[in-house]
């Protein structure tokens, strides 16, 4: 059985790689409830997703940042970065499914357990899926050992950051050797809670896993992270309870104005729709294709900024928002026998990777 405990750099090189991975998959199902929101309802939501969505933007850099520093390469465009919807998320004993789905309590009870508080001590169990099953939080040396929760997950990251270093220190060297141009810092980023700040050395890697941990989940003692900002678990619970959180509230409970959530008021998307489910041929398979293409080019601008052109990152994220319109051409269209619902974006990107390598081998040869 193997250990949660990370022993050697090319095992922390491999963690860390799928913290990227796991901080990203949130991404596309926060921008699919955010855009399939109805114009002019819903603002409360409106602005909790997109402060939330914006703040994930954040921690995928701060684990390029980590991975950077330790002399790792990120890279977004690799196939199989982008999971398959839905896609397993470790949550205890049962795991849980992210999925592609419209605004509504589903999906907010589905962003609550991302972001739920967890213990944290690096613990192990043994799952079984189908072959084929999108599942993120394994083990990277077996597939059948998942990490019981994101807390844990994270846990044996910094355990591992203070193995290594206490080991290389030991010999007179550090494990971070990464090149300093390659971090991200705020000047580069776009907006949010929390500072974007280079990873250095072993007390800066522990606070950007610090800053990660508590900007989703609060503290072990708070519904705020450590900067005072309510963490992304409490936002959501704002929807569930249609009030504000304000200072000196308990966990579940707040006291602060209320507000009116219109669970309808979203386009009836199909969940977790694929490019198979579209008539191929139609303007909406082309609306489809194009956001696929869109969202991979995205993706290879974040890769560029990560590695070593942190300027592309201004220009990169406020993509987020650009993708309002192509979402929008999908959310607001009707998809043909599929029982009154809209169609959605379905983020396959490796589809869209192979198609380009396969058009790029053939003017290869051409030429």
């Amino acid at each position: 059985m193997p250990s949660s405990k990370i022993t050697t750099l090319s095992e922390l090189k491999d963690y860390l790689y799928l913290a990227m991975q796991l901080e990203h998959a949130t991404l596309p199902a926060y921008l699919t409830a955010l855009y399939s929101i109805k114009p002019g309802t819903n603002t409360d939501a409106v602005h909790i997703l997109r402060v939330v969505a914006v703040e994930e933007m954040l921690h995928l850099s701060i684990a390029a940042n980590l991975l950077n520093a330790v002399g790792g390469t990120p890279d977004l465009a690799h196939p199989g970065f982008v999971p398959s919807y839905p896609t397993y998320l470790p949550d205890g004993e049962t795991d849980f499914t992210v999925g592609i789905m419209r605004f509504g309590k589903e999906a907010v009870e589905t962003f609550k357990k991302i972001e739920r508080p967890s213990k944290g001590d690096g613990r192990l169990v043994r799952r079984s899926y189908a072959p084929g099953t999108s599942v993120l939080g394994r083990h990277p040396k077996s597939d059948e050992m998942h990490f019981y929760s994101i807390g844990d997950f994270y846990k044996a990251i910094e355990d591992g950051f203070e193995f290594l270093e206490a080991e290389a220190q030991g010999l007179g060297k550090t494990i971070f050797t990464g090149d300093p141009k390659r971090q991200i810092t705020s000047e580069y980023y776009y907006s949010g809670g929390g500072q974007l700040f280079a990873v250095s050395d072993l007390e800066s890697a522990k606070r950007a896993i610090t800053l990660v941990m508590t900007q989703g989940e609060g503290t072990p003692t708070s519904i705020y992270d450590n900067d005072g900002e309510l963490s992304h678990f409490y936002r959501f619970d704002q929807l569930t309870h249609g009030r504000y959180y304000q200072k000196g509230d308990e966990p579940h409970h707040p006291t602060g104005p209320t507000f009116s959530v219109d669970w309808e008021a979203s386009y009836p998307v199909k969940a977790n729709v694929k490019l198979a489910d579209i008539p191929a041929g139609t303007e909406l398979y082309d609306a489809a294709q194009s956001f696929n293409q869109a969202y991979a080019k995205f993706l290879k601008a974040i890769t560029r900024a990560f590695n070593g052109k942190p300027e592309l990152l201004l220009t990169a994220v406020p993509l987020m928002f650009d993708f309002r319109n192509l979402i929008t051409e999908l959310v607001r269209n009707p998809l043909p026998d599929s029982a009154g619902h809209n169609a959605a974006p379905t983020f396959e990107i490796d589809a869209v990777t192979a198609a380009e390598a396969l058009t790029a081998a053939r003017q290869e040869v051409v030429a």
